[in-house]
């Protein structure tokens, strides 16, 4: 086992809640080699436990993440091996936000500092983000002359549309965590000091949810947009009765019944 003060991510888990922590505090979270590899391996360590809920994700320090890292990528570039060094760099961090969108859980960013370039398309392809108040996005893309990566392009197109996404990606250095929230790209702002508590409150509530229901929900909201109505329907219909099938839900109708309602 290596030691898990040297690994570049970390897993916690908390009865239903897992907490992903990126763990490079010295170079911002930033993405090389070694945490995207680590990252696609927890990540697939939480989608096979069937006893976890919701996802939390959160980086050490004083930033969630910086983005691609930039020394690995302008080695790459002096040494003519970009190729060969991005494509396996996104095939492990891919497969990590891949994981991600697909997973029957609820993933939740929680992000302070910065989010930037990967880092931010990281915050919006989770399912929701909660942001410290002095929390900044800042797309990055536009300025290295390069499109995004990591999801940038699925999470934040599918919560703000085309034209919002041409504007975020192409016209804003940065913006603010009210900004974001405005966009619909962040679900809550808090003060700083209060990201953490806030964070455990949110995810503790997310996961009162029941594991067949969040899997079904979460499916159906990610396939919608590019789902016809007549299959979406055929596939709530199909869902429902998969999520009616369960002892908690014939639970909860008792519960309901019983009251009288």
């Amino acid at each position: 086992m290596s030691d898990a003060a040297a690994d570049p991510a970390r897993l916690s888990i908390d009865g239903p809640i897992a907490t992903i922590t990126l763990d490079r505090p010295a170079a911002f979270n930033a993405i090389n080699l070694a945490i995207a590899q680590r990252l696609e391996q927890l990540a697939a360590q939480v989608e096979a436990d069937p006893t976890i809920r919701v996802l939390v994700l959160k980086g050490e320090g004083r930033a969630f993440c910086a983005g691609g890292d930039l020394q690995t990528i302008g080695a790459a570039a002096e040494a003519d091996t970009i190729t060969p060094v991005v494509s396996e760099l996104l095939h492990h961090y891919h497969a990590f936000i891949a994981s991600l969108r697909r997973m029957p859980k609820i993933v939740l960013a929680s992000v302070h500092g910065s989010a930037a370039g990967a880092g931010m398309s990281l915050a919006f392809a989770a399912d929701l983000c909660i942001a410290a108040e002095d929390a900044r996005f800042t797309p990055a893309y536009a300025k290295l002359g390069v499109s995004p990566d990591g999801g940038g392009t699925v999470g934040v197109v599918a919560t703000v549309g085309v034209r919002r996404a041409l504007q975020i990606f192409l016209a804003e250095d940065n913006f603010t965590a009210a900004q974001a929230y405005e966009w619909g790209l962040v679900a809550k702002i808090v003060p700083a000091s209060e990201l953490v508590a806030a964070t455990d409150s949110l995810a503790a509530r997310l996961a009162q949810n029941v594991p067949a229901g969040i899997a079904a929900t979460k499916a159906l909201i990610h396939r919608a947009p590019t789902s016809s109505v007549e299959d979406q329907l055929a596939a709530e219909r199909d869902a429902i009765i998969n999520c009616m099938h369960t002892d908690e839900f014939r639970a909860a109708v008792k519960r309901f019944t019983s009251k009288g309602k």
